[in-house]
């Protein structure tokens, strides 16, 4: 397993590198607005590419340039209270913990990490005692670097909807080892990387916001891809989840995943 798990995060497709490589040679020789121009249709697609992935809408999709800054760029939106629980998984990112503790001393947040069963995985039984109206959010990781455990992803899911909580899931070392269905799974938000189980270019990634959560999360960091600057005095946030976005991204690494996102959407086990 170890070995097959090595090799999956490590060797990148032939059709990868080479756009990957006609893509940045094209920027050499003819400049980077124009190559852009240029591979516009292949950029583009990178959205349809991961809703088909992940069984959402395109617009549901914004490309990050990791699945650190993307899981960031959603929790950093929410806009935390002083008494506000945050529950989340025991087998969590180390990022993300630290995210979890700036926000207990910046904001005055409560984070509660719901034990694991008797196999490893989360409670969901604990996870539905520790709800309440002050938590106001579920934040877990599917999937932990290490050790075999995949969370119930789908479960907890349910619990969340169930009591109108935002559901945020780490799914850096799911998406392309798993099928990742986030209707299925409940989910509101996701984010991945692209330089493992999918097998693309480092410096690439995405995240994933439900239609009807977009408009409510204020990101913590604007440009002018992700807002429009009508006045010298008042800008409009976009309403599609390119709103998580920067305008400067590695569009070598966009255009050169969408090579393998389709293919790696039919190949995946189901959990």
């Amino acid at each position: 397993y170890r070995r097959q798990r090595q090799m999956c995060i490590r060797d990148r497709p032939k059709p990868v590198s080479e756009l990957l490589h006609e893509y940045l040679e094209s920027e050499e020789q003819y400049g980077g607005y124009e190559t852009a121009n240029k591979y516009e249709n292949s950029l583009n697609n990178f959205y349809d590419a991961a809703a088909t992935l992940l069984n959402c809408s395109s617009d549901e999709i914004a490309f990050i340039e990791n699945a650190t800054r993307a899981w960031d760029m959603a929790f950093y939106s929410f806009k935390f209270q002083p008494g506000d629980k945050i529950l989340a998984s025991m087998a969590d990112y180390g990022s993300n913990v630290i995210a979890y503790l700036q926000q207990s001393k910046r904001m005055g947040v409560e984070v509660i990490y719901i034990p694991n069963d008797k196999f490893g995985q989360l409670d969901t039984k604990a996870l539905a005692e520790a709800i309440c109206d002050k938590v106001k959010l579920i934040s877990v990781t599917h999937v932990p670097s290490g050790g075999g455990l995949v969370n119930p992803a789908a479960e907890i899911g349910k619990l969340a909807k169930q009591a109108n909580i935002p559901y945020l899931l780490d799914s850096c070392q799911g998406v392309g080892q798993l099928n990742i269905d986030v209707e299925a799974i409940g989910c509101d938000m996701l984010c991945a990387t692209g330089r493992k189980y999918l097998r693309g270019p480092r410096g690439t990634g995405f995240l994933y916001v439900r239609k009807n959560l977009i408009e409510k999360l204020e990101p913590p960091l604007l440009d002018q891809h992700a807002a429009d600057l009508i006045s010298p005095s008042k800008y409009i946030i976009r309403k599609d989840a390119k709103r998580f976005e920067n305008w400067e991204q590695n569009f070598a690494g966009k255009a050169a995943s969408v090579s393998y996102t389709h293919l790696r959407a039919h190949e995946t086990d189901s959990y």
